[in-house]
């Protein structure tokens, strides 16, 4: 039995010689290895992508306390079709201002359409039935932003503000794709308790009384489209 075993390890030492003497030395770039055979080919290691970073309702007023103590930017230029007007955030509402300047920068705005006007009341721009604009949705995230009316801000004419979800939404949460303008003179002011006013018009506002004066079918919708080409912050 001993001789038997004895035959069986002499054979399998002679048979992993012969494997070792005919297979090249595999390394990588990490190896200690000092002489790498010509014909060995080395890949290099592949990258992995970064996750992509997508809002929720959890990560969303974090994210934005954050970003904004990192923002130098304080205004937004939007142009469309009609126009261009510019536009001032106020500082001490700072998760409308943060993710208003987000959304311009990640390019969100451009190309939707301000698609509702509500004579001598509002328009409301941020919204597009182009599954573009869906999928800018999607990849920037899913997340509702608390209302903040206590900062003494009113609706007067040339106030920005966010509407609130169409959801079943008591507490008044905002849609933060969306924003109108008020164009009342000299306010709407039954908005304030409401809607968080955190930014106004300071150049352009004969625009967006152009744009408040295009003829609208049936649900305010403009008859023709108002498309915003750029929104950029600055």
């Amino acid at each position: 039995m001993i001789q038997k075993k004895f035959y069986f390890l002499a054979f399998s030492i002679v048979l992993l010689a012969s494997s070792c003497k005919d297979t090249p030395r595999e390394t990588t770039p990490n190896s200690s290895t000092s002489e790498i055979k010509k014909d060995t080919i080395i890949e290099a290691p592949k990258e992995i992508e970064p996750e992509k970073f997508v809002l929720d309702e959890e990560n969303a007023i974090p994210f934005f306390f954050e970003y904004e103590k990192t923002l130098k930017e304080d205004k937004v230029k939007i142009t469309t079709n009609l126009g261009s007007f510019t536009i001032e955030l106020y500082d001490n509402v700072p998760y409308h201002k943060a993710n208003f300047i987000y959304l311009a920068k990640k390019g969100y705005f451009d190309s939707t359409l301000f698609h509702r006007v509500v004579k001598n009341f509002i328009i409301q721009g941020g919204n597009s039935d182009n599954p573009e604009t869906g999928k800018k949705r999607a990849e920037i995230g899913r997340y509702l932003l608390p209302p903040d009316t206590k900062k003494g801000y009113k609706h007067h004419r040339g106030t920005i503000s966010m509407p609130s979800s169409e959801l079943d939404n008591p507490h008044k949460l905002a849609s933060p794709f969306e924003f109108f303008i008020v164009v009342t003179k000299p306010g709407s002011y039954h908005l304030d308790s409401t809607y968080t006013a955190f930014g106004k018009v300071i150049e352009g506002m004969d625009v967006v009384d152009l744009i408040n004066s295009q003829p609208v079918e049936q649900g305010d919708w403009p008859i023709q489209n108002i498309h915003i080409l750029k929104a950029e912050a600055f």
